[in-house]
């Protein structure tokens, strides 16, 4: 019995993996891509750590591995979203069907204060549609 949810959490676990690394190359923009392999990879690599915290059933090895998940949650997301916030202020251009920009007017360039209403200074501000392709 144990051996078969060592099983599906590692298959489980290896397929949402595989989902990140398809995603990394089939999504058109910087963000896209950073959404689908922090969602994907995190829990996939979590879902590996899992099967081996229930193979091992070792207190060492159980305690490591949980260490290991809760330090990957903890980080991919901040990671991501400032190498996303990065991305927008240097000036990484949206996907072109992209539907919506909600940080258009918001995020200004000297300061790189990211404000919740539309900044009353426009010359200011980061704005994708005046940006050359990077």
């Amino acid at each position: 019995m144990i051996d078969i949810v060592i099983g599906i959490l590692a298959t489980f676990g290896a397929l949402f993996v595989l989902f990140a690394a398809i995603g990394l190359v089939r999504m058109p923009d910087t963000y896209l891509r950073i959404s689908v392999t922090t969602k994907a990879a995190t829990l996939g690599v979590g879902l590996v750590l899992m099967s081996t915290m229930v193979y091992f059933s070792n207190a060492d090895v159980t305690s490591q591995a949980f260490v290991i998940i809760l330090f990957l949650f903890l980080t991919a997301p901040v990671s991501a979203h400032l190498i996303g916030r990065a991305s927008y202020f240097i000036g990484v251009k949206l996907w072109d069907k992209s539907v919506m920009d909600e940080l258009r007017g918001k995020y200004q360039k000297n300061t790189h204060i990211l404000k919740s209403i539309v900044d009353d200074t426009p010359e200011d501000n980061v704005d994708h549609t005046k940006m050359e392709d990077k």
